[in-house]
């Protein structure tokens, strides 16, 4: 396998980092002794407050590295030094620059790596299990470290599995970004049924108003026809009790009459 060609220059790539204030975290990574490069640059050290974490997954996407052309026959360092690049910081107004070390690991390297990692996972308190950047971070020097490791022994492996890294960077800031726009689109919706809640309480209480309005209209109704229904009870028996009297003075007369009449006839 080859390696692409780009363009490499370190003084490019040195001058496309950004400087950070003070002496960066201790990393799985391993590097060489810091060097000194002189006193610290004012532009630079106005850029590096204002530049991104460098722990960060959107800073480490941001490292754009340059591969050493096939034609320069490029050597481990180079190639070490493209795919993982050095570390600079200003310290007590001195520019600091620290590289990855081209020392070859061995098996006990490989066993203080793991103990290092479990280590600082315990002393951070990282989360076992969800989304954790302190665990993402400590993962993502881990796996650094092994592409150092690799790289010194072949520089192409170290650079498949750069991509590989890279790929999954890539994929894990998809997904940040989709859960994102699935927070901000939740929110929004959120705030749509707040605001269209007022109304439908809003008319909740209106037909409430109405139903209990409509209810005491019912009420009203039931007693006024109750009352009536009463009334025309009461006029009902009166009228009843004065057809029976009157259908009695009748029949008193009726009687009067016929024995009045008998009596005429008997005497005529």
């Amino acid at each position: 396998a080859l390696l692409p060609k780009a363009s490499f220059g370190p003084a490019v790539a040195l001058l496309q980092m950004s400087l950070l204030e003070g002496r960066p975290r201790e990393s799985l990574v391993k590097y060489d002794a810091p060097l000194e490069l002189g006193p610290a640059p004012l532009e630079s050290s106005r850029k590096g407050k204002q530049s991104a974490k460098p722990g960060s997954l959107r800073a480490q996407l941001a490292k754009k590295v340059q591969l050493p052309p096939v034609e320069s026959k490029p050597s481990t360092e180079d190639v070490l030094h493209a795919l993982l690049p050095p570390r600079e910081w200003i310290e007590e107004n001195k520019h600091f620059m620290q590289y990855v070390s081209s020392q070859a690991a061995t098996r006990l390297d490989v066993i203080q790596l793991q103990e290092s990692l479990d280590q600082r996972l315990m002393e951070r308190q990282a989360r076992e299990t969800g989304i954790c950047p302190v665990r993402e971070e400590l993962y993502s020097q881990c796996f650094d470290e092994l592409i150092r490791q690799v790289t010194i022994n072949c520089p192409e492996r170290g650079l498949l599995l750069l991509r590989v890294r890279d790929e999954i960077r890539m994929s894990i800031a998809a997904y940040q970004t989709l859960y994102q726009s699935s927070v901000t689109f939740g929110t929004r919706k959120q705030l749509q049924s707040e605001q269209g809640k007022a109304g439908d309480e809003q008319m909740i209480a209106d037909h409430e108003e109405q139903k209990r309005q409509r209810e005491a209209r019912v009420v009203e109704l039931k007693n006024k026809y109750q009352a009536i229904e009463r009334r025309e009870s009461e006029r009902r028996a009166i009228d009843e009790r004065k057809r029976k009297e009157e259908i009695e003075f009748l029949r008193h007369q009726q009687s009067h009459l016929e024995s009045f009449l008998k009596s005429h006839d008997a005497k005529a």
